[in-house]
């Protein structure tokens, strides 16, 4: 018996840990990459780690408001196979998405998330990595005027060393563009 049970303990303890191989850890913080995930999960990989940002939300004037300092955490989920990023703002309003591409759509997918508003469904944006290296994501949006269009949210400029990223309202030809919010980051060093 007592052979039986250190069998099963050491079985379930290596699978345990195999299925988690890619997670957060103290030598990987920010896990790794899963080699059985979708290549695309290289287009966040200059974003993974921690970020110094500030943020900028556009005022009911059209002005733009006062820069909010917030941090930008990007790490590997789901052992490896899908993206989760976190901001802490200083004005106390977080949030955070979880990442997964599609290899049948060969889209991303993005489910965003907020402290300031709880949500039972939470939005969704999709869209693709660009020629130019970009990332853009689209959600069907109505301006508040009623025209038909996308929110339109692209992270940008990308390097090892940071990235801005900015959200517009877009209108369908994409020949009217609002930009909403921005921010730019720089990655600290760790």
């Amino acid at each position: 018996m007592k052979k039986l049970t250190t069998f099963l303990l050491v079985c379930v303890t290596t699978f345990g840990m195999a299925q988690n191989e890619h997670a957060p850890s103290k030598t990987n913080p920010y896990g790794t990459k899963n080699p059985k995930a979708p290549t695309q999960l290289d287009d966040y990989k200059p974003m993974i780690g921690t970020c110094n940002c500030e943020s900028e939300r556009r005022n009911p004037d059209g002005t733009w408001g006062t820069p909010v300092k917030m941090t930008w955490k990007f790490s590997y989920i789901m052992n490896g196979m899908a993206v989760q990023d976190e901001t802490l703002k200083a004005d106390g309003k977080h949030s955070g998405s979880i990442r997964q591409f599609h290899k049948d759509s060969l889209k991303w997918y993005v489910h965003y998330y907020a402290s300031a508003a709880p949500t039972a469904t939470l939005s969704a944006w999709e869209g693709n990595k660009t020629k130019d290296g970009n990332i853009v994501l689209y959600k069907p949006q109505k301006a508040p005027n009623g025209t038909e269009g996308f929110s339109r949210l692209t992270f940008y400029d990308i390097t090892d060393l940071g990235y801005k990223w900015i959200g517009e309202w877009v209108d369908k030809n994409e020949t009217v563009t609002f930009p909403f919010w921005r921010i730019a980051c720089v990655k600290r060093e760790e």
